[in-house]
């Protein structure tokens, strides 16, 4: 008998999670199929990994030697995966993810088009919704994994930076600071706002710049909490108050001038999009390639917008 990464998996889940139902609901297996996996690993060893004579299991003396041996192997298929992927050209079936509201509507949309065209045999289910719920159902295995706006704290999730963007002041035309290039961070708190949900990746990254800058959030003229990107952009455009939005989800209306971007001088709004996943489970390939599209992508618009441009000549 071989041995079997499937097997160390389990093994690793189940001394991460605490017992066998728990490591069986995160790993979407019955529970007598996970024990008899594990069993099985301990009579490749020949020797007992787990004790299970109290309520919560308890790792012995070779299932703690074992554990970051499992964990190893478990980094590495995954980095395997990542590193092939590169390469796979011929992939198919169906990749069901989420992604937050500025992601799903604004930045992913232009992407999928040349994806699609590399992997004409996937189909792409995409669920555009808040951190929160995409949580949920990444903890509930039905979806792969999601992107979103903010990092991800959670024992049982890995969250990985994917692609970088900004939020700016975003300011309706009329507006006092709609012909400034930029405003300090206590004259734009003078304004009143109008701010997405509390749960929205958006209204994170806003709130934590505002806390590292000394400045409570919940002081803010809030006039309107709204659910979507698109209602906070159409409440502001109708002078309601004034936003933190990325530029990538107001392209059309700062090309029409109906809103204008300044920038907060004393304050820097940058974030990080991020993947998450659960650690318990391994990604599909072809979730790994679109990620690693995802990466590839961003670093060649790095690449190009930093540049210097060409001068033509007679220029000087």
């Amino acid at each position: 008998m071989a041995l079997n990464f499937h097997q160390l998996h389990i093994f690793h889940t189940v001394a991460e999670k605490g017992s066998f139902s728990a490591a069986a609901a995160a790993m979407h297996m019955t529970q007598p199929a996970v024990t008899m996996q594990v069993q099985t690993l301990e009579e490749y060893f020949g020797t007992k990994l787990l004790n299970r004579s109290t309520k919560k299991i308890e790792l012995t003396e070779s299932g703690r030697i074992l554990l970051p041996f499992a964990r190893r192997s478990i980094e590495l298929m995954r980095e395997t995966d990542m590193e092939m992927a590169r390469f796979t050209h011929k992939l198919e079936g169906r990749l069901q993810f989420g992604a937050s509201n500025t992601i799903g509507e604004y930045v992913l949309p232009p992407l999928l088009v040349p994806f699609g065209r590399q992997h004409p045999d996937i189909a792409i289910s995409l669920k555009v919704m808040n951190t929160t719920q995409i949580l949920d159902e990444i903890a509930r295995h039905t979806l792969n994994f999601g992107l979103v706006e903010a990092p991800v704290v959670h024992p049982d999730v890995i969250s990985e930076a994917v692609m970088q963007d900004e939020l700016r002041l975003i300011v309706p035309t009329g507006h006092p600071l709609a012909n400034r290039k930029s405003v300090a961070l206590e004259e734009a708190a003078s304004y009143p706002f109008v701010l997405r949900e509390e749960g929205s990746g958006t209204r994170q990254v806003m709130e934590d710049e505002w806390k590292a800058k000394g400045m409570d959030p919940r002081s803010l003229q809030t006039v309107m909490e709204l659910g979507s990107t698109g209602a906070v952009k159409s409440a502001v455009e109708a002078g309601l108050g004034i936003t933190m939005l990325s530029p990538s989800s107001v392209k059309h209306e700062l090309s029409l001038g109906l809103l204008h971007a300044v920038s907060i001088e004393d304050a820097s709004f940058k974030r990080q999009f991020y993947s998450v996943r659960l650690k318990s489970t391994l990604l599909p390939i072809s979730a790994v390639a679109f990620l690693n599209f995802l990466r590839e992508r961003y670093e060649q618009t790095n690449k190009q917008g930093s540049k210097p441009s060409r001068k033509r000549k007679g220029e000087e």
